[in-house]
């Protein structure tokens, strides 16, 4: 399908209650292309009271979807899996026109967001509980689970499809209805998921979907109704702060999937090929704008150099275009402020003492492009050593001893994702159980599985998405004693 077509062929409108409806007073807004900075289209933009609608169908599907077998609901599951595979070219060109990234970025998120459909409707038949004898012998002990409820996700804009699928999948299978708020930035994604669902037979009210420019006034009053049990959310973590702030009021179930700052440390008896291609993986994947992406990186000094003159060759291949353009390796970043904000911590680290090796300045023109860039020697001072860049700049530290190595990746308030590349197996467990980080990758650069647990510690959040532990977010456990 052209580019035309496709987006005139997604309903730019809410989708509340299994139909496609216009916002209160027709209200809407635009949707840019960021290689362009030139509107794609308009969508509908939600008000409170739209928001009061997605929830009172969520409300009243609840009970039922609840109550459909956990067979019905991995099947719909797995059909919504082979659709979104069936339909990968059209949600790939779809994503890169909202977002930006290389097409071929785009086709891999497919793959790895359709995962996690497949994986939670085998999930969805494998919700367990136990019965026991009470050690008393007094009883028997019966623990079963039950779905949360309605469920608010909030979901951010670089990962247009996997973090909504990432969130749908086990709330679907766990049995709860799901109102999902798509980051403004990249709504066509959901909007077309929200049809594919519908064509797979998901009934009506189960899924809703409201595109807005007004987050926090459509979320705010969801957060505030009582029918509403859960709320799951992946973005910044100061965002994130505030809606734990706010969903204390009623203690709502809360997952958050929040900042990082990941390390990616290279110890001097890694294999420097391997680690290099690894820090591509890393730091380069989706244009460096993700939270798992190597954010700083901690190079032994025995094999720095070595290491550092491989980076730049590899980062110098990284052709800058449009998404849509076969031959680009790395897309625009995804607005005028992202752009600025890259070149503010790279022009910080220069002002303090680092040397550009790679890159460094943004070309200008139309869109918001900027290039793979390579910082060297940068100091201890440098912001982009504790901010997360979200763009395709790599600092290059160095370090003596393990400990230092060790020391330097901890140095942050965040703990979401972190990397190590060594060739001694017991280096690598005893500097993985060292790190502070909810996910450690072992001379990996891509660690992202449906089947695996995502999460955070410390200020990058809490919860777990994907693997068996992911349906947990989504299910209460009862206890119920038996005589």
């Amino acid at each position: 399908m052209d580019q035309r077509a496709l987006i005139e062929s997604i309903p730019a409108k809410l989708w509340i209650g299994g139909k496609a409806v216009d916002a209160e007073g027709g209200k809407t807004f635009a949707v840019n292309d960021p290689a362009t900075g030139k509107p794609l289209t308009e969508v509908a933009d939600a008000s409170p009271a739209d928001a009061m609608k997605a929830l009172d169908a969520a409300a009243a599907a609840q009970k039922s979807w609840a109550a459909t077998p956990p067979r019905e609901r991995s099947e719909i599951l797995r059909a919504a899996f082979e659709k979104v595979t069936e339909r990968a070219d059209d949600i790939a060109l779809l994503m890169t026109l909202e977002m930006g990234k290389a097409l071929a970025e785009s086709k891999a998120e497919v793959k790895y967001g359709a995962e996690f459909f497949r994986w939670f409707a085998e999930e969805a038949v494998r919700i367990g509980g136990r019965y026991t004898p009470a050690p008393a012998g007094n009883g028997r002990i019966l623990v079963t689970k039950a779905p949360v409820g309605p469920v608010l996700a909030i979901t951010p804009w670089n990962f247009p499809l996997a973090m909504g699928t990432r969130k749908i999948g086990p709330a679907l299978a766990a049995g709860c209805t799901i109102v999902v708020k798509p980051a403004r930035e990249t709504p066509l994604t959901m909007l077309l998921l929200a049809q594919i669902f519908d064509e797979v037979g998901l009934p009506e009210g189960v899924l809703s979907v409201l595109t807005t420019s007004k987050s926090g006034d459509v979320t705010g009053p969801l957060l505030e109704d009582s029918r509403l049990r859960k709320l799951t959310f992946t973005g910044s973590t100061g965002v994130g702060k505030s809606l734990v702030e706010k969903s204390a009021t009623r203690l709502l179930r809360t997952s958050m999937e929040l900042g990082g700052n990941a390390p990616f440390v290279v110890f001097d008896d890694a294999n420097i090929d391997d680690a290099v291609e690894g820090a591509m993986l890393a730091k380069m994947r989706n244009g460096g704008e993700a939270c798992t992406a190597a954010n700083r990186l901690h190079v032994h000094n025995s094999v720095r150099e070595e290491f550092t003159t491989k980076l730049v060759a590899k980062m110098s291949e990284m052709k800058l275009g449009p998404g849509v353009d076969p031959d680009t390796k790395l897309g625009p970043l995804i607005n005028a402020d992202q752009l600025e904000t890259v070149q503010e911590l790279v022009d910080d680290a220069v002002a303090h003492g680092a040397s550009v090796a790679l890159g460094g300045e943004a070309p200008g023109g139309d869109g918001y492009f900027y290039p793979a860039t390579v910082l060297t020697d940068v100091p201890s001072s440098a912001r982009i050593l504790k901010e997360e860049v979200f763009g395709p700049v790599a600092p290059i530290v160095g370090f003596d001893t393990e400990q230092e190595g060790i020391d330097a990746a901890n140095n942050t308030e965040y703990g979401l994702a972190s990397y190590i590349y060594t060739e001694n197996l017991d280096r690598a467990l005893r500097v993985a159980d060292a790190i502070d980080s909810g996910m450690v990758g072992v001379n990996r650069g891509v660690i992202s599985d449906a089947a695996a647990p995502f999460g955070g510690v410390k200020e990058s959040g809490f919860g777990r998405e994907g693997g068996s532990e992911g349906i947990e977010e989504y299910l209460e456990t009862k206890y119920i004693a038996l005589k």
